[in-house]
């Protein structure tokens, strides 16, 4: 089966719209690349946050209420492994556990990430593909005024308190995109790329750092659409605002079009932010303006769907 839309995603917005595309790209005609700069080492396992949460969500076991996590989790475990003086800051549901436990026993057999994404997926009987953006390793660094942190440590362990100076992706230089990335954004079926609302440093700029995936976008005969994670000058989930201001840059929809203005050819903003399309547009980008914020199901299958028409308009 050719893949027919590909969706470039981080954690828990880019996974809501992912879930709506789902609704209309059937089986593996969607394929999402996976953000997993955010990977990381913990208690002996790789975390891999990210793509953890695509399955979750796409499976219809996630913790809706939190948008991470699996729904009706319990844990013992960490609740024993505090008790013991272990290290509980990042904190691994019980259920969540087995699927890190799983994920190295595949690993540990020889499977590349992708390899065991997929077994994953498929054991979660979810029908599209989820593919990390590298079998290599890359992590995201952030620069702070109390120095460098990885990225759970600012996110998780200090709640993105520090104010951000910078952000490094550590082994992206030597990283390559995976196989099957590149054979997915090779289809000659292609019908659209689609960058998720997803936070544009830490979440899409470390699949744009790897290899010649840049380049790959600005160069597809398909449409590059992207959303906006930006909604009336904040994000609706996330440190995006926050580290934008921090690192100089207006909150605004505009910022995100200029950072990807060389590879996308729309951008899609929220009805709060129509002021903006202008501003846009003079980049060199057109905008298309539509409610961005997903609540229900309902919600994510129209945005699906209103990036899937411009995608179908800007074929024709």
């Amino acid at each position: 089966m050719m893949t027919r839309v590909v969706a470039l995603s981080g954690g828990v917005g880019g996974a809501k719209l992912a879930l709506g595309l789902s609704d209309l790209v059937k089986g593996e005609s969607l394929a999402i690349i996976s953000n997993t700069a955010d990977d990381f080492e913990h208690l002996g396992l790789l975390i891999c946050p990210d793509i953890d949460t695509q399955l979750y969500t796409l499976s219809g076991k996630a913790n809706s209420d939190q948008g991470w996590g699996l729904a009706d989790e319990s844990w013992r475990v960490m609740d024993a492994l505090e008790a013991l003086g272990g290290e509980t800051w990042f904190r691994l549901g019980d259920m969540d556990l087995a699927t890190h436990l799983w994920r190295r026993g595949a690993m540990a057999g020889g499977a590349t990430l992708t390899e065991a994404t997929r077994g994953l997926r498929r054991a979660l009987n979810i029908q599209c593909d989820v593919l990390p953006m590298s079998n290599d390793p890359v992590r995201t660094i952030i620069q702070c005024e109390e120095g460098d942190l990885s990225f759970q440590h600012y996110f998780v362990r200090r709640r993105c308190e520090p104010a951000v100076r910078g952000v490094v992706f550590a082994g992206a230089d030597c990283a390559r995109p995976s196989d099957e990335a590149l054979a997915a954004l090779a289809s000659p079926e292609l019908e659209a790329i689609i960058i998720c609302p997803s936070n544009p440093f830490v979440s899409i700029d470390p699949i744009l750092h790897v290899g010649a995936y840049r380049r790959c976008f600005a160069s597809s005969p398909a449409p590059v659409i992207a959303v906006s994670p930006i909604v009336g000058g904040r994000a609706i989930k996330g440190p995006a605002a926050k580290m934008m201001a921090e690192l100089g840059f207006p909150v605004s929809p505009v910022t995100i079009a200029r950072r990807y203005s060389d590879f996308i050819d729309c951008l899609v903003i929220d009805e709060a932010d129509a002021e903006s399309a202008p501003a846009v547009r003079a980049l060199g980008v057109e905008a298309a303006v539509t409610r961005t914020v997903m609540t229900s199901r309902d919600d994510k299958r129209r945005l699906a769907q209103f990036v899937m028409d411009l995608a179908k308009g800007g074929d024709e």
